[in-house]
């Protein structure tokens, strides 16, 4: 297959000129930040072999791109996005913009739901549409919904009583006690995540992150002027956080938190040992660090996998989870468990940026829960996830790739052997979304690494592509 018969960038007999069409993609995605502040447009020979255009068209499209305030070229170094880039003019309403690649925080919020093209997206951050039941939706919404009066008003500050003592037991099959004063529901786990820090933190306070860690929390966590302090995680024999790291920053900035994810981290899909989670909690109590664990895949995870509030029973520890990665991510539903002290004090952050929940949402989580709706619908997934990892781990190593962490949970750490950052735009041009382990650094920086969700990563095709790109 030539250049130009792979590239959909650039359509020979269009409107507009070859110029033209190789300008406007590269504009859409600078204005979408997949091509960030300072970052280096390929070179005129490159990107004229990859969309089977001539080296002068390639002069012509970046000439426009310079014309539109969006690059500056560098002598004897090339072209690179202006570090303040003009704005381009948005969608008119009702048109749909291209989907972005996820090459930093936004960008992969925006993509992390759909595919590109039609074609399975690795780098997709939930489960596919065909793996959940909507049945099951629909059956308990509409159940729900028979009793509107039940929901008409405000509702509890705290949340839906019915599923915060659904969540007594959930929590109590995990092995962490607490009662339904001591949670408090969300618009799903970022929201809870959003609502401890509001409460804990200060602007100029450090927080502990793990790293390799989640892009949009280290995004958020900045935006609150929060500094991040990155504990290294896999590097160690057993997968976990450098607790020597760990220990040595937390001697010289005192953090507030340490954010982590105990169970099927993303993207490593490692979880903590018995060992390691004791060992955190001792260097915790010994420097008065509050820990708020992430646990939005616990449906995907073995009831018995160690947690730190387990092991804690909610005294340093944070618990926090949802409902977005077994049930829909269209169902905005989570929730914290904390002290009961502490608990009051999220229901007023809570007060301040979304009064309350969605009520009818959380009586039919509450209603999945207590009819063990949930509980059969996640068994069901995790068998398909099993065979379906099974499957990836195949053809990833047929494909010359490795993993870097034993692949458990929804994502795979694998290294391919190149850089993954540009990998991401040659894929992206063919319609496969992936998502490059630059994206899981608090400070972006070139890898071979790239994390993929073993749900969509089953095509053949993929791998194969990926494979001839790596050659």
């Amino acid at each position: 297959m030539s250049a130009a018969q792979s590239s959909p960038l650039v359509a020979h007999g269009a409107n507009a000129s070859l110029a033209e069409q190789l300008a406007d993609r590269f504009g859409q995605r600078i204005q979408q930040r997949l091509l960030a502040p300072g970052a280096r447009l390929p070179s005129v020979r490159d990107c004229a072999q990859r969309h089977g255009v001539s080296p002068s068209t390639v002069v012509g499209a970046y000439d426009l791109l310079q014309a539109r305030g969006l690059v500056q070229a560098r002598p004897q170094r090339g072209f690179f996005v202006r570090e303040t880039a003009v704005p381009l003019p948005t969608a008119t309403r009702g048109e749909r913009k291209p989907l972005p690649a996820p090459v930093d925080a936004t960008a992969l919020i925006r993509s992390m739901f759909q595919a590109q093209g039609g074609l399975p997206a690795p780098g997709m951050g939930t489960l596919p549409e065909a793996w959940l039941d909507a049945e099951l939706l629909q059956r308990t919404l509409r159940k729900v919904c028979q009793q509107p009066q039940a929901w008409l008003g405000y509702g509890d500050p705290a949340g839906s009583l019915a599923l915060r003592d659904a969540l007594v037991q959930r929590l109590a099959d995990l092995g962490v006690p607490a009662t339904s004063a001591q949670i408090v529901t969300t618009v799903g786990a970022t929201h809870a995540l959003d609502i401890v820090s509001r409460t804990l933190l200060q602007p100029g306070d450090a927080v502990l992150v793990d790293e390799p860690g989640w892009a949009v929390e280290y995004a958020r966590l900045t935006r609150l002027g929060m500094r991040l302090l990155p504990v290294p995680r896999g590097s160690t024999a057993d997968g976990g956080p450098d607790l020597t790291v760990m220990e040595a920053l937390l001697q010289a900035h005192k953090p507030r938190l340490y954010v982590t994810v105990s169970v099927l981290h993303n993207p490593t899909g490692h979880s903590l040992t018995p060992a390691t989670a004791h060992r955190v909690l001792q260097l915790a109590e010994a420097h008065d660090l509050t820990i708020v664990e992430d646990d939005t895949y616990a449906w995907l995870a073995p009831p018995h996998a160690t947690r730190l509030a387990q092991l804690d029973g909610l005294q340093r520890t944070v618990y926090i989870s949802g409902f977005s990665k077994i049930l829909t991510p269209q169902w905005r539903v989570g929730y914290v468990a904390a002290s009961a002290a502490l608990a009051e004090r999220l229901i007023d952050t809570k007060l301040l940026s979304s009064l309350t929940t969605p009520g009818p949402l959380e009586e039919a989580v509450a209603l999945c829960l207590q009819q063990g709706l949930l509980r059969r619908h996640a068994e069901r997934v995790v068998a398909q996830l099993d065979a379906a990892r099974a499957r990836t781990v195949r053809l990833a190593q047929a494909a010359g790739c490795h993993f870097v962490t034993p692949p458990a949970g929804l994502f795979g750490w694998v290294d391919v052997g190149t850089d993954t950052e540009t990998l991401a735009q040659q894929l992206l041009d063919e319609g496969w979304l992936i998502a490059p382990g630059t994206l899981f650094h608090a400070t972006p920086r070139p890898t071979s690494l790239m994390r993929v969700n073993f749900a969509t990563t089953q095509d053949v095709r993929f791998w194969q592509r990926l494979q001839a790109l790596r050659r």
